[in-house]
């Protein structure tokens, strides 16, 4: 576009440093053996028996060592005599389609080859119950049929509602249990009362289905599994939001307050349910959820191959490249939007052609700020904040951090002959 081109004549770029953000890095070496010794707890020793059919859910997020976890459930219930089927639990992710929902666990590495059994996918759902308010409470009818349902989650705060019960296992069972029916449902009250909702859901799910038991799981700050714990239905309550709290405080974060720009280079629904993590970000789709970075603007570069087009999230950009742009697929994307009410997280924003325009319209467009020492923070994503890159301005802020190190620069934007980062 000769505007944007012609407007950016002369902009500059301002130098960039790599910087290292150190977390706490304890974590589980041996995944499955620590899923087996927690399914092995005398507690469930009578849970699954001999030709039992068991579904066991798995959901849309990059979980760190999900087909592990899932193959070694579905180890348990075979060794156990039983017979286990995985089911997606993802709401209407998926383009909310069986096909989509299935094609999305191949791409988190959960097909019948990997996990040792099949895989049944439909958006088919049976009704269980009504909320207080009279809202249908839905649930899979392959997980419904079964003779026992066993939940495999990870815990962590959602992106746009806070409450005892975030993202996890109550959400799993009141909305991605439900299927794009049920989610709908849920959602229909709107983020304010969300976290009413997913319990009340939740509560009902567990009265009237055969819940046999829960694994727990809690990330690291490096998307690495910290902790599996494994629950008994009547225990999901009472623990599940101790767990919430142990996630927030595992959770990455960005050592700095504000910024005039945070350059993302990509999204994805494999990152985060919003594409880009808010919590991190900043950029919450509700007014029901806060944290973060302050950010007068935002860009992102890009989409992840494992979001297969769907862009949600795309909407708390100020501006996007082309590249991203092409990739959108809007039937991928909008379902999404549709049933969790958030549709602000589907516009589609300012598209320019370059990673260099993108970042030029948004330092131009800044106000109230140093023009010549703009203060900038890139990211990968908001699932890879361990090495980082800010700005010189941002130098003598980081110095005075102990958990910053700084490993290279400054050094120049590096753009290729089409304008992008390399």
């Amino acid at each position: 576009m000769d505007f944007i081109k012609e407007t950016l004549k002369g902009q500059q770029y301002p130098k960039m440093v790599r910087v290292r953000q150190k977390f706490d890095r304890s974590k589980i070496d041996d995944v499955p053996g620590a899923v087996m010794s927690a399914l092995s707890a005398p507690k469930f020793q009578d849970t699954v028996g001999p030709g039992m059919r068991i579904a066991v859910t798995c959901g849309s997020r990059g979980i760190a060592n999900i087909p592990e976890i899932v193959r070694t459930v579905v180890h348990y219930c075979l060794e156990k005599g039983a017979e286990p089927f995985v089911v997606p639990a993802m709401g209407s992710h998926g383009g909310a389609s069986a096909e989509g929902q299935r094609a999305i666990l191949e791409s988190l590495g959960v097909t019948g080859e990997t996990v040792g059994c099949e895989i049944r996918s439909s958006m088919e759902t049976v009704k269980i119950g009504e909320s207080a308010d009279g809202h249908d409470i839905r649930i899979d009818k392959n997980a419904y049929g079964a003779d026992g349902i066993i939940l495999i989650n990870r815990i962590k705060p959602h992106t746009s509602f806070r409450g005892r019960f975030e993202s996890g296992l109550m959400k799993m069972m009141a909305i991605g249990l439900g299927k794009q029916s049920g989610a709908e449902s849920c959602h229909e009250s709107g983020f304010r009362y969300m976290a009413d909702m997913v319990h009340e859901f939740g509560s009902v799910i567990l009265e009237k289905t055969n819940i046999l038991m829960a694994v727990g799981i809690v990330e690291n700050a490096y998307d690495e599994t910290a902790l599996i714990e494994g629950l008994l239905p009547s225990e999901i309550e009472e623990r599940e939001p101790e767990l919430l709290k142990t996630a927030a405080d595992r959770m990455p974060k960005l050592f700095f307050d504000s910024c005039e720009l945070l350059i993302v280079d990509r999204i994805g629904k494999n990152i985060s349910g919003t594409g880009m993590d808010p919590n991190i970000s900043g950029a919450f789709g509700t007014p029901y959820a806060s944290g973060g970075i302050k950010a007068q603007r935002r860009c992102i570069l890009d989409l992840t191959d494992e979001t297969h087009g769907g862009a949600y999230g795309m909407g708390a950009a100020d501006v996007i490249t082309r590249r991203l742009y092409d990739k959108i697929d809007l039937s991928q994307t909008y379902p999404n939007a549709v049933t969790s009410t958030t549709l602000s997280f589907v516009r589609i924003p300012m598209t320019v052609e370059s990673d260099r325009e993108a970042i030029g319209i948004c330092l131009k467009t800044c106000v109230g700020s140093d023009k010549a020492h703009p203060r900038i923070i890139r990211i990968r994503d908001t699932a890879s904040l361990e090495e980082i890159m800010i700005s010189e301005s941002l130098l003598v802020e980081a110095r005075q951090n102990d958990r910053l190190d700084i490993l290279s620069g400054p050094e120049e934007m590096d753009f290729d002959d089409r304008g992008n980062l390399f």
